[in-house]
């Protein structure tokens, strides 16, 4: 006869092992969905580094681009729901996209369970260094003279550097040429070699290219003037009220990953974004630390999602 201790015994090696394991026992893997020197990247890299401690696990970047972001979104809403791969999502495709294709492998609430908002960012306009113009008023009368041949950068279709062009040709009543990148940083190494003429877009892609002169700031799309920007007036001071751009960067994990990882995931994430350096970090690349924990995130993503809905609708773009 089987005595209670061995049977207790018993029935712990009868569990499945992912019960036994306890979270988390191996790398967390984030995924981005654009090109290593974007804002997604940036954002990435800088969790990544804090949350490996706390963590007790390595947590590599893996950048995953393509399709406007759906590569990226596909892969995680597919992968294995243990909290093992994370998407670090864009607003420009997260709550974007649904509203510019017919059909997606992916849905921005059914198909995750968020986990922790980290960072919000206004963009920044920058201009290729020779463009003849030295604030918005002078490139707002460049585009009028130039219509339909002024350019401007994207991290790829849909993107919100994409709606953000369009937005701004659509508030100057004339028409610009999209040209659109595998990610900001491919997007940057042209308009700095004088091949594009402009790109709307988070200020940790352009930042080190500012500071440097490699490329010209002519307005940030922010409510207030941002500490590292203090110079660079916002869109309503440069006479473009109501033209307002801002992008966010969180965390999302497939749905159904256990509740247990989700809020250790999330916590943990809290405590990085708490730190003096993860602050300074982010304020230095012209971005702001708002935490978000998973309910206000859902809440959040919804609004979200309604919102750009709204503004693609009224832009008349659609994908497919």
């Amino acid at each position: 006869m089987l005595t209670r201790r061995t049977a207790l015994l018993g029935a712990t090696l009868a569990l499945p092992a992912q019960a036994q394991e306890r979270f988390p026992s191996r790398p967390v893997t984030l995924i981005v969905p654009g090109a290593p020197g974007g804002g997604g990247d940036f954002t990435a890299r800088l969790l990544a580094e804090g949350l490996a401690g706390p963590l007790g696990q390595s947590v590599p970047v893996e950048n995953r681009t393509g399709g406007s972001g759906n590569v990226a979104a596909s892969f995680v809403a597919r992968a294995a729901p243990d909290g093992y791969t994370l998407l670090l999502a864009y607003s420009g495709t997260h709550v974007a996209n649904p509203a510019l294709f017919r059909e997606l492998a992916w849905h921005p609430i059914r198909s995750f369970a968020p986990v922790a908002l980290l960072l919000t960012a206004p963009h920044v306009l920058v201009i290729r260094p020779d463009l003849p113009a030295r604030d918005m008023a002078e490139l707002a009368a460049y585009i009028r003279r130039n219509p339909g041949r002024v350019t401007y950068a994207s991290s790829g279709v849909a993107s919100i550097q994409h709606l953000g062009g369009a937005m701004l040709a659509q508030a100057l009543g004339t028409e610009m040429v999209h040209v659109p990148y595998r990610g900001a940083g491919p997007a940057m190494s042209d308009i700095i070699a004088g091949r594009v003429d402009m790109i709307i877009t988070t200020p940790p892609a352009v930042m080190g290219q500012i500071q440097t002169g490699a490329v010209r700031a002519i307005v940030q799309t922010g409510r207030a003037r941002h500490p590292m920007l203090p110079n660079l007036p916002t869109t309503a001071e440069a006479g473009l009220p109501g033209f307002e751009l801002e992008a966010w960067f969180g965390i999302y994990a497939p749905a159904g990953t256990p509740r247990e990882a989700v809020l250790r995931l999330s916590r943990d994430i809290q405590g990085v974004t708490e730190t003096a350096e993860f602050r300074r970090k982010a304020q230095e690349a012209g971005t702001y630390v708002t935490f978000l924990g998973p309910e206000e995130l859902a809440a959040f993503t919804a609004t979200e999602l309604t919102r750009w809905s709204g503004i693609i609708q009224g832009l008349g773009i659609r994908l497919d």
